[in-house]
């Protein structure tokens, strides 16, 4: 009996306490990250900058492309994905979100028609949304647009180059095949998402998803209208008014309260960088499916050119730019060689479950560092946006480096060498960097690709765990809010 009694007691006071803390938070913000593989929300407290709640699904949205190199994802999935995640909040939290925040993956295109591309599943539920009629998502790494296409286009009257898998290049590519009648409007899936809960037909775009888009000018923010009248019939009501004006919500969302300001959607590598970066002398790497270097230009009223193909200048936040080198190469090139693994063992006749395999292939690679012959390889399968038909390419190639270990290994070393050239530790300190803040989910749960970024770069490295998009998205809402980021005492 005494035990019961004290475990009430125990059970009673810190449900009290929790229910005291919880009384305590006034105002909090929710971020949202529409991501490649996964829908990421954090409910964030206003005050103290901490993540109160914290979910995520994988989308699963892949679906089978129309045409060979296309890459297209189920834009319900994903909407599903992130309903998923919104009903594992807290409820009585979400009354006290004063803004929503989106971030997500950029260069992507979903149009949608602006009588029929959502509707209510119950009139009497402000939650439910039913996905109607809406194209699939055109990826980011959709490749429909090969170089010989790209050629024919009109050049941008930006700094920023088009390519395969951009907004714009996507729509001409859809345009030029009669394949946009049956809708009017498109955006990436975070404006479609925000559209869709704001009820409102055609979303803003941000700078930073409109310059993913290309055929933006960064520093007039308006689309290249006279370049894309060069394409007959091109149908330039489609795209989204650039502007940074809040969206609101018409009705509660989930508890959310009717008029919540929604900030237009921003780009997940900038909120990735923003809640990873310590200072204005530290660069992120970031490696996810793909992989990019960045740092924050420090030069006041920069003016961006396009002198070189690599290197790109893409809009960050309060008028600032960030130097960035992104490489289509990333842990999406392991995660072939993991699946063509698979197949090798299926087509033996056996089954082992992919998580093994990972597992296996990433012991075996770091046991496999201190090779006298190293296999060399450049693991560039995708191509990369300064040279699309780059292909992979295997070397040094002996007896003793035949094996799964080796080879982890040297994917595992080709993807950091392949950054490194692209933007390497000279670039860096040239740009006064300091240190470099790595982070992304291919590279947190990677030792093998921890040590060799320590190799490639000869600057001082550290490695972050808090560099989710979501985060950085609901600091920058926070900022909105009036309430300034700092990092190191330095407001970004």
């Amino acid at each position: 009996f005494m035990h019961i009694f004290v475990s009430c007691v125990f059970t009673k006071k810190y449900f009290n306490l929790y229910k005291l803390m919880d009384m305590s938070i006034k105002e909090l913000l929710l971020g949202v990250d529409i991501g490649t593989t996964s829908v990421k929300v954090c409910l964030v407290d206003v005050a103290t900058k901490k993540v109160i709640s914290l979910q995520k699904k994988d989308t699963a949205a892949r679906i089978t492309p129309d045409i060979p190199g296309g890459d297209l994802q189920d834009s319900s999935r994903i909407y599903y994905a992130l309903h998923s995640c919104m009903n594992r909040l807290p409820k009585e939290n979400l009354s006290k979100v004063r803004r929503i925040t989106f971030c997500g993956q950029m260069h992507g295109v979903t149009l949608w028609n602006k009588t029929s591309g959502w509707r209510r599943k119950c009139k009497n539920s402000s939650d439910q949304f039913e996905v109607g009629d809406v194209s699939p998502l055109y990826t980011w790494q959709d490749k429909r647009c090969d170089s010989q296409f790209l050629s024919t286009l009109p050049r941008p009257n930006s700094h920023l180059r088009v390519g395969s898998g951009y907004g714009c290049s996507t729509l001409i590519w859809l345009h030029q095949r009669n394949l946009l009648k049956r809708y009017d409007y498109c955006g990436t899936i975070m404006d479609f998402i925000i559209g869709m809960i704001t009820e409102t037909e055609n979303p803003s775009i941000s700078l930073q998803n409109a310059a993913s888009f290309g055929y933006c000018n960064t520093i007039t923010r308006q689309w290249n209208a006279e370049q894309l009248r060069e394409i007959k019939g091109f149908p330039l009501h489609f795209l989204p008014n650039i502007s940074n004006e809040d969206q609101f919500l018409k009705n509660s969302w989930f508890d959310i309260p009717q008029g919540t300001p929604i900030s237009p959607s921003l780009g997940d590598f900038q909120c990735s960088t923003l809640a990873t970066i310590k200072n204005k002398k530290s660069a992120v790497l970031n490696l996810s499916t793909s992989a990019q270097i960045a740092f924050i230009i420090q030069e006041s009223h920069f003016i961006p050119k396009d002198e070189n193909e690599i290197i790109e200048y893409f809009p960050f936040f309060d008028n600032q730019y960030m130097a960035v080198a992104a490489s289509l190469t990333g842990g999406n090139a392991l995660a072939e060689f993991v699946h063509a693994v698979q197949c090798w063992v299926i087509d033996l006749g056996l089954s082992i479950p992919q998580s093994k395999i990972w597992d296996k292939l990433l012991t075996h690679g770091d046991n496999a560092c201190d090779e006298e012959n190293p296999l060399q390889i450049r693991p560039t399968i995708f191509g990369e946006r300064h040279n699309p038909e780059e292909k992979g390419q295997v070397s040094n190639v002996v007896p003793a480096n035949l094996n799964l270990g080796s080879i982890t290994h040297g994917i595992c070393r080709g993807i950091v060498q392949n950054m490194a050239s692209m933007m390497g530790t000279k670039d860096l300190k040239n740009a006064g960097i300091e240190l470099i803040m790595g982070s992304g989910s291919a590279l947190l749960r990677n030792e093998i690709l921890k040590k060799e970024i320590k190799l490639a770069y000869d600057i001082p490295v550290e490695f972050v765990e808090q560099g989710n998009a979501c985060y950085g998205a609901a600091l920058r809402g926070i900022h909105l809010m009036g309430h300034p980021i700092h990092h190191n005492n330095e407001k970004l």
